[in-house]
């Protein structure tokens, strides 16, 4: 099965960093030995297309992207399992993509309201990995709910902890995003992003894990 995910831009090594990042954080979330074959799609877009092709051939694919945005109550009634990704991605200024004939909900994955949410479930890794001068209080409160934080607040957010460190530049996506990715606790990120927990719960039950 393949796992078509947003992210890694256009440069080889970049792809490669994700690809990288996404096996490494699965591994550690129960996956080792049994995992998707990461394809890193550079943009949203060609994630999406990539995904249809792959659904059209006959061929067994998930699809990985930010959500960009809060996703309606209405999308996530009931058990995860119930849950309507399609429909916002449907809705979404930007997208308003179809779900491919052949595709299930259980198919479509969203990180919400982008990966980089993630990080702020671990804040053990961001002082490890940043080092001195990292000012934890600029990132949103820790009880705050996950999802419920906007997408340039989490950016802007990293960029102002970041911008005193030491040893470490401040935040780039580029730079640090898929490393933070490989270090992170799946564990603490599933606790903090039912999406997160819907993702890995969904990608271990059709490996067979």
């Amino acid at each position: 099965m393949k796992l078509y995910v947003e992210g890694g831009g256009d440069a080889v090594a970049l792809k490669t960093a994700c690809r990288a990042g996404f096996s490494e954080f699965l591994r550690k979330a129960g996956l080792r030995g049994c995992m998707p074959r990461i394809v890193a799609c550079g943009s949203r877009q060609n994630a999406y297309d990539s995904f249809c092709t792959a659904v059209a051939a006959g061929e067994e694919a998930l699809l990985l992207v930010d959500s960009e945005s809060a996703v309606a109550a209405e999308w996530q009634q009931g058990g995860d399992e119930e849950w309507l990704p399609w429909r916002h991605l449907r809705d979404r200024q930007g997208d308003q993509w179809q779900k491919p004939a052949g595709a299930a909900e259980q198919d479509c994955h969203l990180m919400v309201q982008c990966m980089e949410a993630w990080f702020l479930a671990d804040r053990e890794t961001l002082r490890a990995f940043f080092g001195p001068g990292l000012n934890l209080n600029a990132l949103p409160a820790e009880g705050n709910p996950l999802e419920t934080i906007a997408k340039d607040r989490v950016y802007r957010a990293l960029a102002d902890a970041t911008r005193n460190c030491t040893t470490k530049a401040q935040y780039g996506k580029g730079e640090h995003s898929f490393k933070l990715l490989r270090l992170i606790a799946p564990e603490k990120v599933t606790a903090a992003s039912a999406w997160a927990k819907r993702f890995v719960d969904m990608v271990r039950e059709r490996m067979g894990c």
